[in-house]
């Protein structure tokens, strides 16, 4: 069954251009509820994206819908949307309460809705204990949560998060990221872009692989990686302790195209087509004696999928 549009963020067939420089060129999408992760070097296209989804920028070519509504009804789209940039900037002299009080009040609240709606998105982010105290003397991942909640201040259904956990420590970030998997779970869609794969990896319901302004994949990162598997084998790392015969073993099977014994001795590098298959057969190698420590995927997350979308040395720029 199809999802209502109401309920898609669609571009269809998306080019942006800045006079001759390429933002982003043919871009079809569909995102549904959830977290939606951007994934890119730098220059990829993926401020360009988020810009036009939330309006900033209109397409050159090519039809958005967000909800159903067109970035060419601001208004309409305000209501829906809530966008927090990379732009570490904020008027001078304001407290943090101040900052976000002021922007809902301009954005047609009634005073006492502010207060109330302020102080909620605040604690939210777990900014009370400061509420009070100027921005200019945040942190630096301080001032990153208060523009967090900016962007969910009036309760969007669309939230627009550009590198949203930089500056951020360990405990700060585990909440931030469990307030992103609150929203997706009530249907909403929160899209970040991040260059920390192991995040990526770790909150992302989809993915968005961007180069040069082109989507090169997107989906969910096991099904993008289903998708490339035949021409580029998943690699597992299997330790235990009769690697030689795990290794002869392991040759006899139609799906392992490579099984070498790494140098610490006690692991094989096994070269998979059929990742459930090479399970099951483990299984049996198990019952035969050869004791099986642990076995791993080493390169089925996102950097290693975009590494072999793209090639290793863009993806290291």
């Amino acid at each position: 069954m199809n999802e209502s549009s109401n309920n898609l963020i669609i571009l269809d067939n998306v080019s942006r251009f800045y006079g001759e420089v390429l933002g982003i060129n043919r871009v079809t999408l569909s995102l549904k509820p959830g977290i939606t992760s951007l994934v890119g070097p730098n220059g990829a296209g993926k401020t360009t994206l988020m810009n036009l989804i939330t309006g900033l920028i209109r397409p050159s070519r090519g039809r958005i819908s967000v909800l159903g509504v067109s970035p060419s009804e601001p208004q309409k789209l305000f209501r829906l949307v809530g966008y927090a940039t990379q732009f570490d900037s904020f008027p001078k002299g304001l407290s943090g309460y101040q900052f976000i009080y002021s922007f809902l009040k301009l954005s047609g609240y009634k005073p006492s809705k502010c207060k109330e709606m302020t102080l909620s998105v605040i604690e939210q982010v777990g900014l009370s204990d400061v509420a009070q105290r100027k921005v200019a003397a945040y942190s630096k991942g301080m001032r990153q949560r208060i523009r967090l909640a900016q962007a969910i201040a009036h309760d969007p259904r669309v939230i627009v998060l550009d590198e949203p956990l930089n500056g951020l420590d360990p405990l700060v970030r585990a909440e931030t990221i469990a307030l992103f998997r609150r929203y997706a779970d009530e249907g909403r869609h929160v899209i970040i872009s991040s260059h920390v794969m192991h995040e990526v990896d770790m909150i992302s319901d989809e993915v968005v692989f961007i180069s040069g302004g082109y989507v090169i994949a997107e989906g969910q990162i096991q099904n993008v990686r289903n998708e490339i598997k035949q021409e580029r084998p998943l690699q597992m790392l299997v330790r235990c302790k009769k690697p030689a015969a795990l290794a002869s073993r392991a040759f006899e099977q139609d799906n392992v195209v490579e099984a070498r014994i790494l140098t610490e001795g006690d692991a094989v590098l096994i070269k998979t087509r059929d990742v459930d298959q090479f399970c099951k057969s483990l299984n049996y190698l198990a019952m035969e004696g050869i004791d099986i420590e642990s076995m791993a995927p080493i390169d089925d997350d996102a950097n290693s999928v975009y590494e072999y979308l793209i090639g290793d040395e863009e993806a290291s720029k």
